[in-house]
């Protein structure tokens, strides 16, 4: 994995990012160790995460691994939170998965406190109280990691996500479009409801999932026994059908261009695009020889995922300018409720003042299911040089999307998966709290 990340540095893509996983045969158990180990082997990079598990792991642990790793990247830090998608990882941590969502709920809440408030009393249902804590070390210049919210099939992480105005990747690989589009654009007019902006500023990602050869016909035969042995593939519609219904591209480099640009047509402007590059036991050469491909023919062709709306302020240009804010929010066991009329926690985000807004939300709860490790590139949405800071009224609350630069040509921000697993919903018990009548 190090290798990897060496390599799409190397050719020009702009982040990678591992997942989280404490069984066989999976390697990234702790992603803040490897990616600080990456960090002193990289200088441009940026380092995230496809899973970081806000069930299971402490949020105090959290909120202080990932500052250090922001401390020792100079910065280049995200994450996606996820509930993830191995059950027996919750009785393995002390916790009953039963309790998935409501972990999500509080664990969440308490993580944006502690990277928000100098100084934290909390109190909750699953973790002993906190009394005048502070959290150490303090976010990289005061701000706080950018935080995207990972889902294949909940409709409440896109609610969750809106809520709080973080970033929604909607993890597309094994569903059709047509879910997605249903699920990014509640995303989408929940983002704009709640007052962070309006529903082209919502910040969104989108997966995806390549084999690239010169030759299709080459690439087709050279994956398909992947395919076919793959537990989350194979034994199913076959390969041809499965690249029929969903963004799965085994071809030529100019097929993976000319599918990723109909995303757009099919899901509207987005920051954000992951590519699954060796979750089916992809071998290392191969998948180097794939990051050579996207690097030096897809994401260099002008057009490919042509950058979306948006133009908020990047992380230089909000330091120093950040928000007092106001904490005005109803809140239960120190959790905001999110189906209040109260307004919701308003502090900055990213730096970037937040207009509150009627917290008036039909009180989904997290469903957090994201996947594995993956390497991004250019990210898509950011189509010219950093801008300065804008007012609220110009970019409402609208946090900052990774990197505020233009890639080359603006283009594409292709991505890399490493180790992906099944994505799914880890309890599979659909519980929700005050289901909304969106629920699908």
């Amino acid at each position: 994995m190090v290798t990897i990340a060496q390599k799409a540095e190397e050719v020009g893509l702009d982040v990678f990012a591992t997942g989280e996983h404490h069984n066989r045969p999976f390697v990234p158990s702790s992603p803040t160790t490897m990616l600080g180990w990456i960090a002193a082997r990289t200088d441009r990079i940026i380092l995230s995460t496809a899973t970081t598990l806000i069930t299971t792991n402490d949020p105090v642990k959290i909120a202080e691994d990932y500052a250090m790793l922001q401390h020792l990247a100079d910065g280049r830090v995200d994450l996606m939170m996820g509930r993830g998608n191995t059950g027996p990882v919750y009785p393995w941590f002390g916790k009953d998965i039963r309790q998935g969502i409501n972990l999500a709920i509080e664990n969440y809440a308490l993580l944006r406190r502690l990277w928000r408030e100098d100084i934290v009393d909390w109190e909750g249902k699953f973790r002993t109280p906190l009394q005048g804590f502070t959290s150490t070390p303090r976010p990289l210049d005061g701000v706080a990691p950018f935080v995207w919210h990972g889902s294949i099939r909940s409709p409440e992480i896109a609610e969750q996500a809106a809520y709080y105005g973080d970033g929604f990747f909607a993890n597309n690989i094994f569903w059709p479009k047509e879910h997605f589009q249903r699920l990014i654009s509640l995303y989408r007019e929940r983002y704009a409801h709640y007052g962070h902006g309006t529903a082209e500023q919502a910040i969104v990602g989108l997966g995806g999932h390549v084999f690239m050869r010169p030759n299709s016909q080459d690439a087709i035969r050279e994956f398909r026994p992947y395919f076919d042995h793959s537990p989350q593939m194979g034994r199913g519609p076959s390969l041809e059908q499965y690249m029929e219904e969903t963004p799965l591209t085994v071809g030529s480099p100019q097929q993976v261009i000319e599918k990723t640009l109909t995303f757009r047509e099919h899901f509207g402007d987005y920051q954000r695009q992951l590519f699954n590059v060796d979750g089916v036991g992809v071998p290392l050469k191969t998948v180097l020889e794939q990051i050579d491909m996207l690097g030096e023919e897809v994401v260099l062709v002008p057009g490919v995922g042509s950058p979306g709306g948006g133009g908020c302020p990047s992380r230089s240009d909000v330091l120093g300018q950040q928000s007092e804010g106001l904490v005005e929010a109803d809140v239960v066991d120190g959790v905001p409720v999110l189906g209040s009329d109260a307004v919701l926690d308003a502090q900055e985000v990213r730096g970037g003042e937040v207009d509150g807004g009627a917290a008036d939300g039909d009180g989904a709860v997290p469903d957090a299911d994201r996947g594995d490790a993956v390497v991004l590139g250019h990210d898509v949405g950011l189509d010219r040089e950093p801008v300065g800071h804008r007012s609220a009224a110009d970019c409402p609350g609208v946090a900052e999307v990774v990197a505020a630069v233009r890639g080359p040509a603006g283009v594409l921000d292709v991505v890399l998966v490493q180790c992906v697993d099944v994505l799914g919903d880890a309890s599979g018990d659909g519980t929700v709290v005050q289901a909304p009548s969106y629920r699908s």
